[in-house]
């Protein structure tokens, strides 16, 4: 399986619950997001007791050659979050009306928070130089502001602002018995200047990797499903030490050259449903009802919709365009049927 492909399962978890239907950001649901895959900075998280985890550990088995022959790519993948708000007194919000702005409690509509695809990546990795010797790769990315006008009126400029983040991917094997190895991926969230951040609201999100996931490829070699895996490997898949992720098999069934290590628990080679036009967020396969919800919603939510998210406009516009024979396809799909056995009993 090629890694684009793998990556267009991955980003099912890397939008998992980014936005959530009615899709608009006045919906109380879409007020506190992000709760997937949450890697926060280590001092945010040792200053606030450790509930807050600053890792994220994968383990898996590999069988290959001791040899520069079975070499890895490794993607880390996350979101870099960026704020939205108004610059200083604005008469009227894009997403507002007028009266609401100076309401108690009203921040959470006037500001918005969306993500920005980051990847790290560490390419043609020898198996047998990360037994000798563990790789480390640094995370980094800067911060920025950028003040918009959307509307050509100053007055209702936005500001974008991402703030920075660094952080470090360790990456390292060891043999556990002949042609099997055990490769370990740790991810640190190591953002400084995090420790005075009392909550998970005040805005350390900013300053986090969200639905961190990890995309492996071995070439030369084959991942071992630590789900099923067989008898014999058993006892060395259940020694694999996973940490807030869930290593499993992507591609075609049987495949075994590329692993997704997600903070959604899924099954080996999970896929993405083919009647379904584009994301809607959610992967549990409601498409229909979440299409006909969006066809019911009145002209006012969807010009709140429209001057809102990018990702929720695409959504509606969508939804507006699909075709009655798209729509028929969404519905009545069966997946999975097993076969009765001659005593008339499911098998």
């Amino acid at each position: 399986m090629s890694i684009e492909q793998a990556k267009e399962i991955a980003n099912s978890v890397l939008y998992e619950g980014y936005l959530l239907y009615p899709y608009r950001r006045s919906a109380i649901k879409n007020r506190q997001r992000w709760t997937f895959g949450v890697v926060y900075p280590k001092e945010y998280s040792e200053a606030n007791g450790s509930v807050e985890p600053w890792t994220m550990h994968t383990e898996c088995l590999i069988t290959g050659q001791g040899n520069r022959y079975t070499s890895l790519d490794i993607y880390v993948r996350f979101l870099h979050l960026l704020s939205m708000k108004p610059e200083g007194t604005v008469s009227v919000s894009p997403w507002l009306d007028a009266s609401e702005w100076h309401m108690p409690g009203s921040q959470a509509f006037n500001t918005w928070e969306e993500g920005m695809e980051r990847e790290v990546s560490a390419l043609d990795l020898s198996l047998s130089d990360l037994v000798a010797h563990p790789r480390i790769v640094e995370v980094s990315f800067s911060g920025d502001r950028l003040v918009e006008d959307p509307t050509g009126a100053a007055r209702e400029g936005i500001v974008r602002e991402q703030r920075p983040l660094t952080g470090a991917i360790i990456i390292g094997a060891e043999q556990v018995d002949e042609d099997l190895f055990k490769l370990s991926t740790h991810i640190e969230n190591r953002t400084a200047e995090t420790s005075t951040v009392t909550n998970r609201h005040d805005s350390i999100l900013l300053q986090s990797f969200v639905s961190t996931h990890t995309l492996l490829q071995v070439h030369q070699g084959a991942f071992i499903s630590l789900l099923e895996p067989p008898e014999e490997l058993q006892a060395f898949a259940q020694e694999c030490r996973n940490l807030r992720t869930w290593p499993v098999l992507v591609g075609g069934e049987g495949k075994c050259d590329v692993l997704l290590s997600s903070p959604i628990i899924l099954y080996d080679y999970p896929q993405i449903a083919p009647e379904s036009p584009g994301p809607l967020f959610d992967g549990t396969e409601i498409d229909e009802i979440l299409t006909l919800r969006i066809m019911t919603l009145t002209d006012e939510e969807k010009q709140e919709i429209r001057q809102g998210d990018e990702r929720a406009r695409e959504i509606l516009e969508r939804t507006e365009a699909i075709t009655p024979e798209q729509f028929m396809q969404l519905h009545g799909t069966i997946r999975d049927l097993r076969p009765i056995d001659e005593g008339g009993e499911g098998a």
